[in-house]
């Protein structure tokens, strides 16, 4: 018993020392990956694509990291088709440059570091100060665009074409200051937003389009659609248009002589059509008639993209809002302005008319749907009919142009509002009256801006059918029009 007892001192000993000598060897998963890793960088057998460029990892492959980390963030989450959304909108907006979504997918990507215990590793010579925030730079970053986007004041697009960049501020594209310093940067900021977005921009479908929820979009092109890789971004600046707003001094759209003439125009139903070139403001205006109409009213819109938006800015209103796809037929504009017939609309509001869908318009607007509002690509005001009639011409079916154009003079473009840049303010220059005389279309003057003087001059020269739809429709807004262009005849 005691040479057991004695002996036994001794296996505890031996045990506790063959313990102790394990514990050194003692295989580690960590530590092993660790080894592997510095000995493939010892060994150069695998170099970062950015060691090059001083971007090393303590031997870490920066480029497979960063397509994990992009796959990792671009998976869906949420529980429901609601937050998925939402997260998608957050990856749109930490691209673009929004501080808050930025700083929460930062927070994502440090903590996806520390799951993989590489938040210890040392970002060299690189101007990070963690590996999340270099994985952020590469996966979510906008490279020089970044610095752009610092001055939102006034910035309402950013035009992206090679390796140049333009800011659009008050209307006006201006070289930036800031350019790129290959075409390849612009293409991983498209693969960024197409991937967070469930879309694709590649050899088979070379262009792409990403709306946020502010209603900011985005447009891209490449891979030989366009010799250069494009991107534009169109910032959503305003939440809410109303005439009165187009008053005030900081917009000088309108005056409040205008805006009483907009109003009676809309209390007695007349169909409108709006032209301006790009950036002169043909959306606002579209959105401020809206808002002044009642909101019992059924409206319906048909865009190619949600950009009016109507339901968010005026959730009281009893809109229906379609988006049409023009690549598929069962969602096309045809099959969305038979769904819309259908839905008992008072007015329709077609956000621009293109060739396959101006009959269909044209026929809305002669079959009861009065005071429609579109807008079209025309020079003047004069021009409106006959580019209409071009349109619809286009359907093949053996149409008289004449009769057309007369009775889209009569029935489609009633009123017409042309939008004009005046140096770096958005003005309402013109509003006329379309009427068929001596077998050609003429506009007639309500209003029009002179840049000379830089006031609105009220000619109001209605035709007896105009002015009796205007009595009996908006007759104190008549009244007040009609004294109103008294005073200027007397002055």
């Amino acid at each position: 018993m005691m040479t057991v007892r004695e002996k036994r001192p001794a296996a505890i000993g031996e045990e506790a020392a063959g313990t102790a000598a394990s514990e050194s060897p003692r295989f580690s998963p960590t530590a092993y990956a660790a080894r592997i890793q510095a000995e493939k960088a010892g060994s150069n057998a695998v170099t970062s694509p950015l060691k090059e460029h001083g971007r090393d990892f303590g031997g870490v492959d920066l480029k497979a990291l960063t397509e994990e980390a992009r796959h990792m963030l671009a998976a869906p989450r949420g529980w429901n088709e609601e937050e998925q959304r939402r997260y998608a909108e957050k990856l749109n907006r930490a691209v673009i440059g929004f501080p808050q979504e930025r700083a929460e997918l930062l927070a994502v990507l440090s903590d996806w570091i520390i799951k993989k215990r590489l938040q210890h590793l040392s970002t060299g010579s690189m101007p990070y100060g963690t590996l999340a925030e270099a994985l952020f730079a590469e996966v979510i970053g906008l490279n020089v665009l970044e610095l752009v986007l610092r001055n939102r004041e006034g910035l309402e697009e950013v035009q992206v074409v090679g390796t140049r960049i333009f800011e659009v501020r008050d209307g006006r594209a201006i070289p930036s200051a800031y350019r790129f310093e290959d075409a390849a940067m612009v293409e991983r900021i498209q693969q960024n937003l197409v991937l967070f977005n469930n879309d694709r921009i590649n050899l088979r479908k070379r262009w792409a389009e990403v709306q946020l929820l502010d209603g900011s979009r985005v447009t891209m092109t490449g891979f030989g659609f366009t010799s250069q890789p494009t991107l534009t971004i169109r910032f959503y600046t305003v939440r809410r248009f109303e005439l009165q707003t187009l008053c005030r001094q900081e917009y000088q759209t309108i005056n409040e002589s205008i805006r009483e003439v907009l109003l009676a125009i809309i209390r007695a139903r007349f169909n409108m059509v709006v032209i301006g070139a790009t950036n002169t403001g043909k959306t606002h205006l579209i959105k401020a008639l809206i808002a002044a109409m009642p909101d019992e009213e059924r409206l319906i819109t048909i865009e190619g993209r949600y950009e009016l938006s109507l339901l968010r800015d005026f959730p009281e209103k009893n809109v229906i809002e379609y988006e049409a796809d023009e690549e598929d037929p069962a969602h096309g504009s045809k099959q969305a302005f038979k769904l819309a017939l259908r839905q008992s609309p008072q007015r329709i509001c077609h956000a621009e008319i293109r060739d396959e869908d101006a009959n269909i318009y044209v026929r809305a607007c002669t079959r009861g749907h009065e005071g429609s509002v579109t807008s079209v690509h025309a020079n003047s005001l004069e021009d409106v009919p006959e580019a209409i009639t071009d349109m619809c011409m286009l359907d093949g079916r053996g149409m008289n142009p004449l009769r057309l154009t007369k009775r889209i003079t009569e029935y489609v473009t009633q009123i017409g509002f042309e939008m004009r840049l005046i140096g770096t303010v958005r003005k309402l220059v013109r509003i006329g009256e379309f009427e068929w005389r001596g077998g050609e279309a003429v506009v007639r003057d309500w209003v029009r801006f002179d840049e000379e003087s830089g006031e609105w001059l009220m000619p109001l020269d209605c035709s007896a059918r105009a002015a009796d739809r205007l009595r009996r429709f908006a007759p104190e807004a008549w009244e007040r029009i009609g004294s109103m262009a008294q005073r200027e005849k007397g002055d």
